[in-house]
């Protein structure tokens, strides 16, 4: 693992690094550092205009190779273009779902004809994406889904319920997991389709939650439509193009998201600084525990992702998503800690609380979605450890 940065990278960084404080210092200041967890509803429309000034700038997308609109950037400068974007506030993007997750997956398991229907639109910033995965019945259990599709002539028509789909009110497209062959099992039955949401028989219900706002919905299809061409792979095919998109999801973005944490950190410390917290060697102790937490966090996605550029993920990576939600929710127990009492008021009536705030009640959060640290736990000992299964219910 190769912690240095080449000229070439670091002459990248210093010309992202001023181009996006110039622009986070004019007419898109508000949006510096909002829009995080939390704080997902604050200034949705002018986050709206940033994320298409990022696409007419040539700032989304930039890990996609050239072809498909991006910048082809590498590994090293794809790190430090997520690292400067938190460390400059920039605000939480509107469409990460599109150019995180969805655009990705069609350039390794679309077709030419939807690589060109869809890809522009998220470069631009104009068309924005959820995910329609998780259900009432089948969060981490995803080869359980029950939501179902049927080929009428040249469409397919949805029925069924999705839930937790960040983004879900104000998406324009969601790429959805169904049942699609009635007469197979478990993960052959399943593929995944890309379904407009601005249409009668999709409903959208927000979900809100303690910090009064609500990034996801539960999503209702009853007799939703979507062309039979809009189905990625084949038929049946959705486990793999599932894996795949959820193999993306641990990308390189995780350490933009180690420096938004960093970012929290150094405000906790300021504060404890402020009001004298920072004297007490217990209090002292968690705050540095906190730093080297992050340090180690850093290291390991490093180490993943380096390995992973060559070689499938290896058993070191299995600990990453349950080590950074652990640390994430300690962070946000940490953080009330240290402002004391006045951690129990809110700012402004009726309920309006402050970043930290929202950040505490979002971390209770991190340990359940994206798989709960149970089913973490259960991924390491068998996958990792080999140790046997655990003890599956009788019917």
């Amino acid at each position: 693992m190769d912690l240095d940065f080449s000229k070439e990278d670091e002459e990248f960084r210093s010309e992202f690094r001023s181009w996006i404080d110039q622009e986070l210092s004019g007419e898109f200041s508000t949006v510096r550092g909002r829009g995080g967890p939390g704080d997902e509803h604050s200034l949705f429309e002018e986050r709206c205009a940033w994320e298409r000034h990022l696409g007419k700038s040539g700032w989304t997308c930039a890990a996609w190779p050239t072809e498909f609109g991006g910048r082809g950037l590498s590994f090293s400068q794809q790190v430090i273009y997520f690292e400067e974007y938190a460390r400059a506030g920039g605000p939480g993007r509107v469409n990460h779902v599109g150019e995180t997750l969805l655009g990705p997956t069609l350039i390794m398991f679309g077709t030419e004809a939807q690589q060109k229907e869809f890809l522009p639109g998220i470069v631009s910033g104009e068309q924005l994406w959820c995910q329609g995965y998780s259900e009432p019945n089948a969060g981490s259990d995803l080869a359980n889904v029950q939501t179902r599709a049927r080929l009428e002539g040249d469409q397919w028509i949805l029925d069924g319920q999705k839930v937790w789909t960040s983004g879900g009110a104000f998406a324009d497209w969601c790429f959805v997991m169904c049942r699609t062959e009635p007469d197979a099992k478990n993960h052959a039955a399943l593929s995944c389709l890309l379904v407009p949401m601005r249409q009668e028989g999709i409903e959208a219900r927000p979900i809100i939650q303690m910090t009064g706002t609500s990034e996801f919905c539960e999503v209702f299809f009853d007799g939703a439509r979507t062309e039979a061409r809009h189905i990625v792979g084949d038929r049946g095919d959705g486990w793999r193009v599932a894996m795949g998109t959820l193999a993306i999801e641990r990308g390189a973005s995780t350490l933009g998201q180690q420096a938004h944490f960093e970012n929290e950190l150094s405000q906790i410390i300021e504060i404890a600084r402020k009001n004298g917290k920072a004297d007490d060697p217990v209090m002292r102790q968690r705050l540095a525990d906190a730093w080297i937490g992050l340090r180690v966090m850093r290291a390991n996605a490093l180490r993943c992702l380096s390995a992973e550029e060559n070689a499938a993920p290896g058993p070191e990576s299995m600990i990453t998503k349950i080590y950074w939600a652990t640390w994430h929710r300690d962070l946000g127990k940490l953080a009330m800690d240290v402002i004391g009492a006045e951690a129990e008021l809110a700012e402004k009536a009726p309920y309006e609380l402050s970043m930290l705030q929202q950040m505490y009640l979002f971390t209770r959060s991190d340990t359940i979605y994206a798989g709960t640290n149970q089913i973490q736990r259960n991924i390491i000992s068998e996958r990792a450890l080999g140790l046997p299964r655990e003890p599956r219910g009788t019917k």
